[in-house]
């Protein structure tokens, strides 16, 4: 019987009503210049709403939310989304949220663990799994669900002004050895906001993409088959990876709320089917279309 995943991502959800000024003293004043002048105009909270209303038509057995849940990573933010996902009833234990960049916008953000202080629920290891291992941290963490063994990880670390990529680091790597002793039998399916394989210009690489990507890669390589999910580009996308001993699908969801004349880009989810050996053997797109979602194909890319 197939096992489908939903997956969402980038929802940048504002809420500024009770935030006072003193809040934008810091790197949040350029964020929000540029929400002023550009996002609020692409990035509707209405489509996300759709896109939630969605999920019944999706007819998913579980839902992932690759990060980037908000704009500034302010609590009113934060409160906005649960609300959201509360009148949709999108509960823990079906759903599953990581962290993105603008969850970790500021440093004050990342220190307090603000993410975790709403989402915990939503960002942690069965109770069989903290059974079994001495897990210390909120990531990684590891959910059986069907046939897979999803790893939900954080990549997102406060940086300077026009800088968004993000790291695994080693602490989370070191603990990820236990958890993947713990997934064997099933397809590993890694969660994280940056893709796992970086682009090949060096420069954007060290403007948005993910630090330790070859080294993430390289820990999954004794899996024959695995798939890693991400957002943060903005785009639909799909390329196909070969490991050491096998194949890794890394397929990326646009942003939830972008309004955007490329269908590559407008707002969608991404839906992926599993057989019962947790082979992915189908992968597609609902995207909004007016009041309706439209089945399309998620471009493959080099």
């Amino acid at each position: 019987m197939a096992y489908r995943l939903a997956h969402l991502s980038d929802l940048h959800v504002l809420a500024l009503d009770g935030v006072g000024w003193k809040r934008f003293l810091n790197k949040r004043v350029s964020g929000l210049a540029n929400i002023r002048g550009n996002r609020s105009h692409h990035h509707k909270p209405a489509l996300v709403e759709r896109l939630l209303r969605g999920l019944a038509q999706a007819k998913a057995d579980h839902v992932v939310v690759t990060g980037d849940l908000t704009n500034l990573a302010l609590e009113s933010e934060f409160e906005a989304v649960r609300a959201m996902f509360d009148r949709h009833g999108l509960a823990g234990p079906h759903v599953t949220v990581i962290p993105g960049n603008h969850d970790a916008y500021t440093r004050g953000a990342h220190r307090s663990r603000r993410f975790e202080s709403y989402f915990s629920e939503y960002a942690a290891s069965d109770p069989a799994v903290t059974e079994a291992i001495d897990a210390q941290g909120t990531f990684p963490f590891l959910r059986r669900r069907g046939p897979l063994a999803l790893f939900g990880l954080s990549t997102a670390v406060p940086r300077p002004l026009l800088v968004s990529s993000g790291v695994v680091g080693d602490a989370q790597r070191e603990r990820l050895a236990p958890l993947r002793n713990l997934a064997q039998g099933a397809t590993p399916v890694l969660l994280a906001h940056h893709p796992v394989v970086n682009v090949a210009s060096r420069v954007k690489r060290t403007l948005r993409g993910l630090g330790d990507a070859d080294a993430l890669v390289a820990d999954f390589a004794s899996f024959d088959h695995a798939v890693a999910l991400h957002g943060h580009l903005h785009a639909r996308m799909w390329r196909k990876a070969t490991t050491a001993r096998g194949t890794l699908e890394v397929i990326g969801a646009t942003s939830a709320s972008l309004e955007h004349h490329d269908e590559a880009r407008m707002a969608g989810m991404n839906l992926y089917d599993f057989d019962d050996a947790g082979r992915l053997t189908d992968a597609f797109a609902l995207v909004v279309d007016g009041e309706d979602l439209v089945r399309r194909e998620i471009p493959l890319v080099a």
